[in-house]
């Protein structure tokens, strides 16, 4: 038997997929927003728009803006008792109110 592929995108049919009211054309808004170092962000992936796509483990958690690096920024999330860095494109992070 050939062994199983587990890529990416393995294990999460719910967690990235939209609800019907949403499957339409990425929103404008979260694609241009600006973000500042030191800012509050919730990660939250966009399935429809593939680059700069965190791992899916990050979905859902809480982090802060550290840099900006071209288009996208660093965010530091804690996971566990570890802090990590992530690169991070703007359609997937929402600002914390």
């Amino acid at each position: 038997m050939v062994e199983r592929s587990r890529g990416r995108r393995s294990k999460t049919r719910y967690k990235l997929r939209k609800s019907l009211r949403d499957r339409k054309v990425a929103n404008i808004r979260r694609v241009i927003q600006k973000f500042e170092q030191g800012d509050i962000v919730h990660i939250k992936v966009d399935p429809s728009v593939h680059g700069g796509m965190p791992h899916p483990r990050f979905h859902g958690l809480t982090g802060v803006v550290s840099e900006a690096r071209g288009r996208a920024y660093l965010v530091k999330v804690v996971v566990g008792h570890k802090e990590k860095t992530i690169i991070v494109s703007p359609e997937h992070m929402l600002r914390q109110r």
